[in-house]
């Protein structure tokens, strides 16, 4: 059987990028079209042909071209998306103005656009290249699809509301959701393994940026991606006797519906999840209702917050206690099913505003340990 590495592709500022120079080059009116540029990706220091679709005048000193997002062999909401760039000729006193146009969330601290340093500095070394003497120019980046897809992910949970971000420190994108990439992941949790009895699992860069914060030893992270499955598998078989799963609520719930890969292209039952507890619970038929029609899992937690908020209620404890318990419980069956090992599995969930929700009873006791 061929073993086939699985193809990286770029990140979504490289295509940005790549955009803004093709309109830059045609308002320049060098070429009649652009087929290609080649961008330097900085990090790392190599050049990257990115293919340009469109590109067109939209009035005297104003040019847009579009490009497609491709981020390789990873399981990417971005895939295909298409990405706008509009460069228009300035008077102001900077060289480059980079702003975001629709589809680019904003920070909901201080309402700056979501693009972040490494995009910010792809577009400004990049561009300042191709400027003539004296020129200055704003560069507006669109996502069309962006508030869509941006729906479709956790970003709210993380301060970045109706829009994706540009994020990223390279552009590269390495296949994480890739099944080639999980043997990295084993690896870094067999090494860790030989040095601690009990890890914690985040699911992204975000979880573990929160637990450190939180004063978990970063020593003790390991990086999953939608892993979970595999990774609390492994864990059984390296001989550990704990482990905490760290992750935004609407990932680990799908634990809890027996969904163990996490990834939404593969299964996506978080309202459905959330719905069946609220009921288990005792939620009346017409909140049941509500809940089951929210768009994310978010508001799903605010509905229920609401409501404990205007009747003196505890819904969310009662509800997310349910199934964060729930999560420990098959979580454990699960690892015993797949290796015959017995393993000590505690939750922590947090929210869109980085708090926890809840602890399990047993993520609480290991949170206490490893702190």
């Amino acid at each position: 059987m061929t073993n086939i590495k699985p193809r990286s592709g770029y990140t979504l500022p490289v295509f940005a990028c790549a955009a803004a120079l093709a309109a830059l080059r045609y308002l320049h009116k060098d070429i009649s079209s652009v087929d290609t540029v080649s961008v330097d990706l900085i990090e790392p220091a190599i050049a990257a042909e990115i293919p340009v679709e469109q590109v067109a005048f939209l009035k005297p000193g104003t040019a847009l071209a579009v490009t497609r997002s491709d981020p390789g062999d990873n399981l990417d909401l971005t895939r295909n998306t298409p990405v706008w760039a509009m460069v228009e000729l300035a008077t102001g006193e900077e060289e480059i103005v980079i702003v975001g146009g629709e589809g680019i969330g904003y920070r909901q601290e201080g309402g700056e656009a979501a693009i972040y340093s490494y995009a910010r500095q792809l577009l400004q070394e990049n561009l300042r290249r191709s400027l003539q003497p004296g020129e200055k120019i704003t560069v507006t980046i669109i996502l069309p699809e962006g508030r869509q897809l941006a729906a479709r992910t956790s970003n709210e949970a993380f301060g970045v509301v109706e829009g994706l971000s540009l994020l990223g420190t390279t552009g590269i994108s390495q296949p994480l959701s890739a099944p080639g990439q999980l043997d990295d992941f084993r690896s870094e949790l067999q090494k860790k393994a030989d040095r601690f009895d009990s890890l914690v699992f985040c699911i992204g860069e975000n979880g573990l940026d929160l637990a450190t914060q939180l004063g978990i030893n970063p020593e003790r992270l390991v990086k999953t991606a939608n892993w979970l499955g595999p990774m609390l598998v492994e864990a059984g078989v390296q001989g550990l006797k704990s482990v905490l799963l760290f992750g935004y609520h609407g990932k680990l719930m799908k634990l809890a519906g027996g969904i163990f890969h996490t990834h939404h292209h593969l299964a996506d039952g978080r309202r459905e999840i959330l719905t069946a507890y609220c009921v288990n619970s005792g939620l009346s038929a017409a909140v049941c209702t509500e809940i089951f029609a929210c768009v994310t899992a978010e508001d799903g937690l605010q509905k229920l917050r609401t409501l404990d908020q205007n009747t003196g209620s505890n819904w969310v404890e009662r509800v997310y206690g349910a199934i964060a318990s729930q999560i420990d419980q098959r979580s454990s069956e699960y690892i015993f099913t797949h290796c015959q090992r017995h393993l000590t599995i505690g939750s922590v969930l947090f929210g869109r505003d980085r708090k926890i929700i809840l602890k399990s009873e047993m993520g609480d006791t290991l949170l206490s340990k490893i702190c």
